[in-house]
């Protein structure tokens, strides 16, 4: 075979398997989408990260392999690659790995749970030791400057015989 051909079907090659890479990034930001619920504006940056990341992976690709020449087969590749790895094995990691996220998002909770329960009633009787008095003196305190204000106006306000 020719020296160039050989030499293309290389490339070509390689980016099939960026193709692939590409679509395996794209699959991490469908897994933490379906994994946390985040805003919309999380989003956006989700995607501007994910395009920033597939333009440096291609031009680093293009320059280094194709020495900077965009053929047509370059695309043809990626969207083979891309398309290659959603219709064989995209379904099973976004599963597997959004079960192991939600696994371990529970256990983060549960350990989360256990390290600020002692500290909640820690907190809960340090509530009721101090803020009960201090409760109760700002109530009668407020309770008596009504009493004095009642009186005033009590005392202010005569009836008319």
């Amino acid at each position: 075979m020719n020296n160039l051909a050989i030499s293309q079907a290389h490339v070509f090659l390689i980016f099939i398997i960026n193709g692939i890479i590409i679509a395996f990034i794209f699959d991490i930001f469908r897994i933490f989408r379906k994994s946390f619920k985040t805003p919309d504006w999380v989003t956006y940056i989700e995607d501007i990260i994910f395009w920033f990341i597939t333009c440096v992976i291609l031009a680093y690709s293009i320059y280094t392999y194709n020495n900077g020449e965009i053929r047509l087969f370059i695309f043809i590749g990626l969207i083979i690659g891309a398309i290659l790895y959603i219709l064989t094995i995209s379904k099973y990691i976004i599963k597997f790995s959004v079960k192991i996220i939600r696994f371990l998002k529970i256990i983060f909770y549960k350990i989360i749970y256990y390290i600020t329960y002692p500290i909640k009633i820690i907190l809960k009787i340090v509530r009721k030791l101090l803020l009960r008095p201090i409760c109760f003196i700002f109530i009668n305190f407020r309770r008596n400057i009504y009493n004095l204000l009642q009186k005033n106006v009590n005392k202010s306000v005569k009836p008319n015989k």
